[in-house]
C-alpha cells in the first residue's frame, strides 16, 4: 500500500483559521442584525375588517406574503393579533416609515391598514399560557399620554393584575395621537377592564379577544 500524501501543517492551519473566522462572523450577524432591527422606528397597523370578514387562517397565510416581500421595503414584521370576531388584525413591525408597512401590505396581498401607529413598547414579559390573549386599546387623545405616564400605570397593573387572574405582557404607546395598546392573558375580557380599574382609573375604549401569530 502506497503511503498517503500528507497535506501540509500550514495549509491545515490556515483552513482551520478560515473556518474559526467564519464561524464567529455568523456568530456575531444575528446579534448585529437584531439591533439593527431594534434601532428602527416601530409601527403597530390596524386592519379593520369587519365582523365575519377573516379568520386566523386567512391572515396567516398574507402574514407570509407579507414576509416574502418586507425586505424589499425595510420592514421586519414582529408579530401579529387577530380578533376573528370583530374582524380586525393588528401588525407589529420595525420599518423605516410607516408608508414602508403600508407598502408591504400592498405588495404582499392588498389588504392596507385603516391605521399606523408609531409606537414605543414597555417591558416585556413571558407569556404562561392556559388562558385567552387580549389586547385592550385605549384612546386618550392628542397631548395627553407620555410613554412615562404609561410605564407608571403600567407598573400598577402589575401590582394589581394577580387580583384579577390576569398578566399583562407587553404594552406600546403612540404619544403623539394619545393610544395605548395592552397585551394580557386573562380568563375573561372583564378581567382586564377591572384590572385597570382597581390600579389607575383607566378604562380601555374596547378589548379585543385575540390569537397571535409570528
Amino acid at each position: 500500500m502506497k503511503p498517503m500524501n500528507r497535506i501540509p501543517t500550514p495549509f491545515l492551519t490556515s483552513i482551520l483559521v478560515g473556518l474559526l473566522a467564519v464561524a464567529c462572523a455568523s456568530q456575531g450577524a444575528a446579534p448585529a442584525d437584531q439591533a439593527r432591527r431594534e434601532e428602527t422606528p416601530l409601527y403597530l397597523d390596524v386592519h379593520d375588517l369587519g365582523a365575519g370578514n377573516v379568520t386566523a387562517e386567512a391572515v396567516a397565510a398574507a402574514h407570509e406574503k407579507d414576509l416574502a416581500v418586507q425586505g424589499e421595503h425595510g420592514v421586519s414584521f414582529e408579530k401579529y393579533w387577530v380578533d376573528e370576531a370583530q374582524g380586525k388584525v393588528y401588525c407589529l413591525a420595525h420599518a423605516p416609515s410607516p408608508e414602508a408597512v403600508v407598502d408591504t401590505h400592498r405588495q404582499a396581498h392588498g389588504l392596507l391598514p385603516d391605521h399606523v401607529y408609531a409606537v414605543s413598547d414597555g417591558r416585556e414579559a413571558a407569556a404562561e399560557g392556559g388562558r385567552k390573549l387580549f389586547l385592550d386599546v385605549h384612546h386618550l387623545g392628542a397631548g395627553n399620554v407620555t410613554a412615562e405616564a404609561v410605564a407608571a400605570a403600567h407598573e400598577k397593573d402589575l401590582a394589581e393584575q394577580g387580583e384579577h387572574g390576569v398578566s399583562f405582557l407587553q404594552y406600546w404607546v403612540d404619544e403623539a395621537e394619545g393610544t395605548v395598546v395592552c397585551l394580557s392573558e386573562a380568563n375573561a375580557a372583564a378581567d382586564v377592564t377591572a384590572t385597570h380599574a382597581a390600579a389607575h382609573g383607566l378604562l380601555p375604549d374596547e378589548v379585543l379577544e385575540v390569537v397571535q401569530g409570528e
